[in-house]
């Protein structure tokens, strides 16, 4: 072997050397120049060349595979970091940050789908630089982000806003223009078969993205997919517990307060059975509920009060009072008083107000209603020998109603019970629907223990014998005091007053027939008596005649003329003969226009100003024309054969007449 080979061979090993060494390119180019300065032959320097290029090749690898190395490294160790406890929101700060360093682009961002939103919600950023970024909805089907999604790989653009490969939107392009974005890529965010968003990186020049930094992307989409979704789990579990604590720390306050109440409810009755009195009981529960408490009974008289509550308007009152009937719960006043029904059943027995001591405090709905109930408890007690003669009371009204003249000792039993037959009293009869019955019944005991009456239930009926001098009146009083209890409209007919306790029986009648009309005319859910029903009442009643619904309504007609020998009754009946029409009433008396007007007037002076309302002029016409037959059968009596086919009606006045010709 001479020199030369040697030599040739001592360089080889030199270049073996350097890429053990992995030493820089340059050495090896540095070989190559020394050879070529010795004068090598053609053929060595080709052969020279090809050993550069191949070291050179070599080298890439090495650095392509310590880059490699690299990026699993840090791709590690981004999982490592994402695999710790994080909050969601952290853990999507993290997963930008790391994929914008690890790729060395100028931002990145992760959207989570929103199924309800219909799209992908930008949820965190890293290099962002627009305020638009965070927060923006991608809808479906629109963008780079939805072709990952679709294909289930990571795309890539190196010029967004000048790709028509991809559909954009408005508002998606003005987020990536206020960014300044040109390259982009996007990698699907999966978990097993589902995918929860997208994850995304970009570049502010245009770039062309390799296949390692595609694949890279991919993984990172990957790793990131798991620790959302354990993030996610995480988070709900969480939840949960903190849920659950919640609610069993919930429980224990609620066993709590129920054993608090319970020990309460005892105290309090246990006090109403002890015979202690109200104004014990008033006294305790002011100082339980903390604050002002008053009793009053139905007629909302105050029994017993601690403390001072606000006066507050009786209409107020009222309204407050048949709300908390009608729900059997608590209600506010304006006043900030709470009103509580005091009920033993279905009967009411009055109600309890509290006014808190605090403004600002709300008592609780439960010790509120318990409270009640020990009123009604103590109430109950205090009234058992009242209660016990309430059947006896209802009794008594059945006796009065089955018999035509009551016996002796009927009033005698009246007496011992206090119910003053000698009064006025009127008769008021329910219909309600039938299984709202017992409601009704329950009340009406109340009710007529109030208004010192009777009380009956009847054939599906309650009947209600009351003190009173107006039936109509007292048959709206029942009405609105009953509608609130009940859920289907009620019907109350009524009749009287009547003295004494022979007419009692047949004013029950005239109630019920009065009913019965309301129910046929189609008019339940209504209240009338007789005199509402105008000769509709006369038709119903028992004790009343014709007489009397004529002087009822057209009375102060008939006595105007009688009392000043005027034609106001002829020419009323010549106004209707006529149609309605002046001008052939005054044709039909023989009078002139102006006198009938004048008499219209008059008689709108007598009877008032709707007198002509369709309503009122029918019972005006029915009155009229009974009192004309009424005179013609007079007359028929008494054997007159002139003048037994013309009504007795006044001769009209010739200075009436004379006046108005001139």
């Amino acid at each position: 072997m001479d020199s030369a080979e040697c030599s040739d061979i001592s360089e080889i090993i030199g270049i073996l050397e350097l890429l053990a060494t992995e030493a820089p390119p340059a050495e090896v180019s540095e070989l190559l120049r020394r050879v070529r300065s010795r004068g090598a032959d053609p053929a060595t320097l080709v052969q020279w060349e090809r050993a550069e290029r191949l070291a050179q090749r070599v080298h890439t690898l090495f650095s392509h595979r310590q880059q490699r190395e690299a990026e699993l490294a840090s791709l590690l160790d981004t999982a490592r970091e994402l695999s710790a406890p994080h909050g969601l929101d952290a853990l999507l700060k993290t997963i930008a940050r790391r994929t914008r360093t690890l790729l060395g682009l100028d931002m990145a961002c992760v959207s989570l789908r929103e199924d309800e939103a219909g799209g992908c919600l930008v949820r965190a950023a890293d290099g962002h630089a627009s305020a638009l970024t965070v927060g923006l909805l991608v809808p479906r089907s629109i963008g780079l982000g939805d072709e990952a999604v679709t294909r289930s790989v990571p795309l890539w653009t190196s010029d967004y806003l000048s790709d028509d490969r991809l559909r954009r939107t408005d508002a998606l392009d003005e987020a990536v223009r206020a960014e300044g974005l040109r390259a982009m890529i996007a990698a699907p965010l999966r978990c097993g078969d589902e995918t929860s968003g997208v994850l995304y990186a970009g570049d502010r020049s245009i770039r062309h993205f390799t296949i390692g930094e595609v694949s890279f992307m991919s993984l990172l989409g990957d790793i990131a997919a798991v620790a959302i979704e354990k993030a996610s789990l995480l988070e709900r579990g969480r939840a949960e517990a903190a849920a659950l604590r919640s609610g069993i720390s919930r429980a224990k306050s609620q066993l709590a307060r129920a054993r608090e109440l319970v020990r309460l409810h005892h105290g309090l009755v246990d006090h109403a059975l002890a015979g202690r009195g109200l104004k014990g009981l008033v006294a305790e529960l002011a100082d339980v509920l903390c604050g002002a408490v008053q009793v009053k009974d139905p007629e909302q008289r105050t029994l017993r009060a601690a403390g001072d509550v606000p006066d507050t308007d009786a209409a107020e009152v009222l309204e407050a009072s048949r709300a908390a009937l009608a729900r059997r719960l608590p209600v506010v006043l304006s006043t900030g008083t709470w009103m509580i029904p005091v009920m033993a059943g279905n009967e009411e027995l009055g109600a309890l107000l509290l006014h808190p001591h605090a403004p600002d405090h709300e008592p609780d709905e439960q010790l509120l209603l318990l409270a009640a109930q020990s009123v009604s408890v103590l109430l109950r007690v205090q009234s058992g020998e009242a209660a016990a003669a309430s059947p006896f009371r209802d009794e008594l009204f059945g006796d009065l109603l089955a018999s035509p003249r009551p016996s002796r000792q009927v009033l005698q039993r009246a007496a011992r019970l206090n119910v003053d037959l000698e009064r006025p009293h009127v008769v008021v009869t329910i219909g309600p629907e039938a299984d709202e019955l017992g409601r009704v019944a329950g009340w009406a005991a109340s009710y007529a223990r109030r208004m010192g009456g009777l009380r009956s239930v009847q054939q599906g009926r309650v009947d209600l014998l009351l003190p009173a001098v107006d039936s109509s009146a007292s048959a709206a009083k029942v009405f609105a005091e009953v509608s609130p209890l009940l859920t289907h409209p009620v019907t109350v007919g009524a009749a009287g007053p009547v003295t004494g306790p022979d007419l009692i029986r047949q004013t029950h009648a005239e109630a019920r027939h009065c009913l019965d009309a309301l129910i046929s005319l189609g008019s339940t859910g209504a209240h009338a008596s007789p005199e509402d029903l105008g000769f509709l009442g006369m038709l119903l009643s028992d004790n009343r005649d014709a007489a009397y619904f004529i002087a009822a309504t057209i009375g102060p007609v008939l006595d105007y003329d009688a009392q000043r020998t005027t034609e106001l009754t002829r020419t009323l009946h010549a106004y209707f003969t006529a149609g309605g029409s002046p001008t052939h009433a005054a044709e039909a008396l023989h009078v002139h226009p102006n006198t009938v007007s004048r008499r219209l007037e008059r008689i709108t002076e007598l009877l008032g100003a709707d007198w002509l309302k369709p309503e009122r002029a029918l019972e005006v016409q029915v009155a009229l024309r009974l009192h004309l037959t009424h005179s013609l059968l007079r007359r028929k009596r008494h054997h007159d054969p002139d003048q037994a086919d013309r009504p007795e009606l006044p001769a009209w006045s010739d200075e009436e007449e004379s006046a108005d010709m001139a």
